[in-house]
C-alpha cells in the first residue's frame, strides 16, 4: 500500500469534481467527489473515466491527465525551465494546469477555483513580438508570473485573449479565447498551409473554427478561435469541456499513432457510435474529415487531432483543427497516422482499401462511396476560390497546394469511376 503524498483539486469550470493524487512512487490516482457523482446530470471528465465511487489508478488515470499536457520538445523545455522531471505528469500539471483544453483546471488545495472574470494583460506590439520570438525557448511562457497555461501537442503555441487587433494574456485562471500558433522555423510556409487547408475545409462543408493569418514582427502566425470557449449572456468567456479521442479511448499521448499501438479508425468510429449523443450526424462528419485529410495529403491526422465537446448534456464531435497538407514536405513520412484498410501510405487511391475500411468500421460501402465522390468534387470545385483568397499570404504555397490537391482529388474520382457501384 502506497501513501498518496500530493494532491490537486480537479475542476470543471468552477465546479469541483474530484482529486488527482500522486504517491511516493509517482503513481497517479483520480477519485471523483461523491458530491459530483451524486449530482443530477453530472458528466464524467472522460469516456475513459466513467462516474464511479472507486478510484482510477495508474494507466487508467494517466491517459486523460497526461493528454492535457504539451508533448516532446515543448514538454522537455518546460520541465527544464520549471526544474522538474519531464516524465513527471503530476508536477507539470501542478505548475501549468490552470488554463487547459476544455473546461478542466487542476489547482492546489486552497487555491480559488477558476472564474470567467476577465483578468488579462493587453500586450503591446513589441511585447507580443518578443513573446512569439521567445516561445521556442519558453513554451507556453512557462514560469511567467500569473500564468498557468497548458495545451497538448508538439508545436509552439500560446492561449491568448483576442479582441479585434488586440491580443492579451489570460491571468489568474481567466479563460483564453484563441490559440496563437507561430510558424516553426523548420517548416517554412506552415502558417500559409494551415490557412489554405482550413479555408478549403470550410468551403467544402466541414465544421472548422474561425482562423486568421497574422504577421507578428517577421513571424507568420495563425490565430485560431477556440471551439471549447463561448461567450455567456453577460459577455464573459466560459469554458466548454473537451477531450481528444486518445483521452476518450484511454490512450496516453505517446501512443497517439496507430503504428505505436494507438487508436485505429474503427476505434474512433466505435467511440462516436457509443458515446456521441448524435452519432447519426457525427459519424458521417468524422468520415468527411477523414476523406478531406486524405485529399489534402495530411498524414498526421492522429487520434489527438479529433475531439469531443461536452455541453448541456450533449457529447458531439468537435470542429476540425490542425488541418495541414504534410505531403508538400517530401522529407515527412507518408505513413498515415491511422490506416485506411491495409494501406501504408496517405496516398489511398485504391478503392479496395476504402471498402476494407468500411467493412472494419461497420460502414455501408454505398454511403462511403458517395461521400468520397462528394468530398472530392467539393475540393475540386472550391480550389480556385481558396487559391484566390489565400494567394496574398503566399502565392507559391497557394499554387503548390492547389496543384497537389487537384491531382489527389482527380485521382480519387478516377478510381471511383473505374469501380462498379
Amino acid at each position: 500500500m502506497f501513501d498518496f503524498m500530493n494532491n490537486l483539486i480537479v475542476y470543471l469550470n468552477a465546479e469541483r469534481v474530484g482529486v488527482l493524487e500522486q504517491d511516493d512512487t509517482g503513481l497517479l490516482r483520480f477519485t471523483y467527489d461523491a458530491a459530483w457523482t451524486g449530482r443530477p446530470g453530472a458528466e464524467p471528465l472522460s469516456h475513459s473515466l466513467p462516474l464511479q465511487g472507486d478510484a482510477f489508478t495508474g494507466k487508467k488515470a494517466r491517459a486523460f491527465f497526461a493528454g492535457i499536457l504539451p508533448e516532446e520538445g515543448p514538454r522537455k523545455q518546460i520541465a527544464k525551465i520549471l526544474g522538474i522531471s519531464d516524465t513527471n505528469d503530476f508536477a507539470m500539471l501542478e505548475k501549468i494546469g490552470g488554463e487547459c483544453a476544455g473546461a478542466v483546471s487542476l489547482l492546489p488545495e486552497g487555491m480559488s477555483p477558476p472564474s470567467s472574470q476577465a483578468e488579462h494583460r493587453e500586450l503591446t506590439d513589441r511585447e507580443l513580438q518578443d513573446i512569439v520570438a521567445d516561445l521556442p525557448r519558453h513554451p507556453l511562457m512557462a514560469g511567467a508570473e500569473g500564468l498557468r497555461l497548458s495545451l497538448a501537442g508538439v508545436q509552439d503555441k500560446l492561449p491568448v485573449i483576442a479582441h479585434g487587433t488586440s491580443i492579451s494574456l489570460p491571468l489568474g485562471g481567466t479563460p483564453s479565447t484563441h490559440i496563437l500558433k507561430p510558424e516553426p522555423d523548420r517548416f517554412p510556409g506552415l502558417a500559409a498551409n494551415e490557412l489554405f487547408c482550413m479555408t478549403l475545409a470550410r468551403t467544402a462543408g466541414l465544421n472548422v473554427p474561425d482562423i486568421e493569418y497574422r504577421m507578428i514582427g517577421e513571424k507568420p502566425c495563425i490565430l485560431v478561435q477556440r471551439s471549447d470557449r463561448k461567450a455567456d449572456e453577460a459577455g464573459n468567456t466560459v469554458r466548454i469541456h473537451q477531450e481528444d479521442f486518445c483521452q476518450a479511448l484511454g490512450f496516453p499521448p505517446e501512443r497517439k499513432y496507430q503504428a505505436e499501438g494507438g487508436p485505429m479508425l474503427r476505434d474512433c468510429i466505435s467511440l462516436l457510435r457509443e458515446w456521441s449523443t448524435a452519432p447519426v450526424l457525427d459519424i458521417p462528419a468524422f468520415v468527411g474529415g477523414l476523406i478531406f485529410n486524405v485529399l489534402i495529403g495530411n498524414a498526421d491526422a492522429h487520434a489527438k487531432n479529433f475531439s469531443l465537446l461536452y455541453e448541456g448534456g450533449d457529447r458531439r464531435l468537435c470542429p476540425f483543427y490542425d488541418l495541414v497538407s504534410t505531403v508538400v514536405w517530401p522529407e515527412l513520412t507518408t505513413n498515415p497516422a491511422m490506416k485506411i484498410g491495409n494501406c501504408k501510405s496517405i496516398n489511398v487511391f485504391s478503392i479496395a482499401e476504402w471498402k476494407k475500411m468500411a467493412q472494419e468500421c461497420g460502414l455501408g460501402w454505398p454511403v462511403l462511396r458517395e461521400k468520397l465522390a462528394e468530398m472530392s468534387e467539393a475540393v475540386l470545385g472550391h480550389l480556385d476560390a481558396v487559391h484566390s483568397q489565400t494567394a496574398s499570404v503566399s502565392e507559391d504555397f497557394a499554387k503548390k497546394l492547389s496543384e497537389v490537391m487537384q491531382d489527389r482529388a482527380a485521382k480519387m474520382l478516377d478510381a471511383l469511376s473505374r469501380q462498379p457501384c
